[in-house]
Parts: C-alpha cells; sequence; structure tokens
C-alpha cells in the first residue's frame, strides 16, 4: 500500500487549498481514508474521515470550512481547505488502515496571518 500526498503550500488566511492523496496498492473504495495533521510541536490529530459507503466525519475545529471527498476511479482522496486560518498550519497526512495503519509523506500547509 502507498499513499502519496500533495498539494500543500503557502497562502495567506482566509485563502483556500485543495490536498490530494494518490493511493495504490490496496482495493481502494472498500476503505475508510483519513487526513490527520501534525502542528510542530503537537501531536499528530485527526482532520476528516471519509467512509466506504461516502459518508464523511470532521475534527470540531474545520467543520464548516473542510470538505473531504473520493475518487474511486482514480482512487484518489481530496481535502477542500476553504477560509484558512493560521492554526491549520501543519504538515498534513492521509491514512488508512488495513491489517495495519498505512500513511502518506506529509504535505506541508502553511497559513500566514
Amino acid at each position: 500500500v502507498q499513499l502519496q500526498a500533495s498539494g500543500g503550500g503557502l497562502v495567506q488566511a482566509g485563502n483556500s487549498l485543495r490536498l490530494s492523496c494518490a493511493a495504490s496498492g490496496l482495493n481502494f473504495r472498500l476503505y475508510t481514508m483519513k487526513w490527520y495533521r501534525q502542528a510542530p510541536g503537537e501531536q499528530r490529530e485527526s482532520v476528516a474521515m471519509i467512509h466506504a459507503n461516502h459518508s464523511t466525519d470532521y475534527a470540531d475545529a474545520v467543520k464548516g470550512r473542510f470538505t473531504i471527498s473520493r475518487d474511486n476511479v482514480r482512487r484518489t482522496m481530496y481535502l477542500q481547505m476553504n477560509s484558512l486560518k493560521p492554526e491549520d498550519t501543519a504538515v498534513y497526512y492521509c491514512n488508512t488502515k488495513l491489517s495495519r495503519d498505512y500513511w502518506g509523506q506529509g504535505t506541508l500547509v502553511t497559513v500566514s496571518s
């Protein structure tokens, strides 16, 4: 299983970014996919998840601003991040769990005030 995250960058507060996570080596459509983030000096935290049936869950901190989605044909998960805040600055990781957790390499999002 390989997960490849991309789409991070430097943006000003209030702007948007879209992250992508391309998956290979698994039957993508069957698995829950998740986004986590880790800010400097902080623990990694769950941001959003999307289940095989496309139902979604969000951390309170991002509800109403972030949207998670998936394209089972492209085997790719997305995170649309709107109204970004400086406190969203973190390395964002994609994750899925089969017999164990698999992680992408992370993509850095920096939001300037």
